[in-house]
Order: structure tokens, then sequence, then C-alpha cells
């Protein structure tokens, strides 16, 4: 996730301080995706060296200190419009482990290389998804239902694990590779 967009759409609310924004950032996402003030502050930096955002002045925090505010610039609603208008995808060539892990596993199975039983690999993967698939649906049994980002981050979660075990599934199906000839090229 974009912490520095997540940022620059808070900011298109209201102007903030760093502080602000972070309190504001982690009570939105029910603090699942906790930030520090560091990471927060340098976010600021490069926003407002790019022009998304603008010094607003200074208020008195909570902590009677003298706090820097900022707001969001119109570059900065437009670079927020798009994006929250743009679908998210996850990258195609993103390294999922436990592809590589299954895939690794049945070329050594054809090579007669006896560090793991591929299918023995699958169950324990199944009965580790099934797991937390129930205890992410009890957490999500006590939450409200609402589009909180807890609520949300669940209910992906649910439907990622279900797919997981249905792919699990799907790969016992697939036939193992064939033993490469070594003397071809």
């Amino acid at each position: 996730m974009s912490i520095k967009l997540a940022l620059l759409s808070l900011l298109a609310d209201h102007p903030r301080g760093v502080g602000q924004l972070r309190h504001d950032f982690e009570d939105i996402t029910k603090y699942t995706w906790p930030v520090n003030v560091g990471q927060v502050f340098q976010t600021i930096q490069r926003l407002e060296r790019d022009g998304l955002i603008a010094h607003h002045g200074s208020e008195i925090g909570e902590t009677g200190r003298s706090a820097e505010i900022y707001a969001i610039t119109q570059a900065g609603r437009d670079v927020v419009h798009d994006w929250l208008t743009t679908a998210s995808m996850r990258p195609r060539d993103d390294r999922d482990e436990l592809v590589i892990k299954i895939a690794i596993a049945a070329q050594l199975a054809v090579s007669h290389t006896t560090m793991v039983n591929l299918p023995d690999l699958i169950q324990t993967q199944r009965r580790v998804t099934m797991k937390e698939l129930r205890e992410i649906t009890q957490l999500k049994a006590q939450t409200p239902a609402e589009q909180s980002a807890e609520r949300l981050l669940y209910e992906r979660r649910i439907f990622d694990l279900e797919a997981e075990a249905r792919w699990l599934d799907h790969v016992e199906t697939l036939a193992t590779p064939r033993k490469h000839d070594d003397n071809s090229i």
C-alpha cells in the first residue's frame, strides 16, 4: 500500500500536521498498518518537494510544541483523484513464495531428490491455509459489519485464503514436470 498516497488523501480532507496525519491514518486503518512518525515526516518532505502539498502555517500541538501544518495543492488533488479512480492490481511478476516452493519441490521430485514429498507439502500448506482461514473468520466475526480497514482486511484475507485452498486443490490435479534431457539444448 502506498503510504504516500494515503497520507496525501488525508490532506485532501483538511490541513494537518505530521503527528495528526499519523494519528488519523492509524485510526482509520484501526492500527492495522502502524507507521512511525519518522516515516510520515519523510513522506511529507517528499510531498512538499514534489509540489503536492504546501506549508500551511503552524499550531501548538497536544504536546505544547509547535507543529507545522500542511495543505494539499491542486496538483496533489489531481494525484489523489487519479489514485482513487484507478484500479489497483498486483504485479503479474509478483514473487509468490508458495508458487516457487511447489515448483521447486515438483522439479526435485522429478529428479528423484527426496527432500520433500510433494503431496505432503501441498497437504501441509492446505492445513495451514485452512487454520488461518478459521482464525481470520473468527476475528472478522468480532468486528462491526462496516467498511472499516480492519473489516475490509479480514474480508480480503478470507477471499485470498479461500482462493489459495482452491488453487492447492487444482495444483494436485496438474501433471508433474517431465525430466529434462541433459543432452538437449
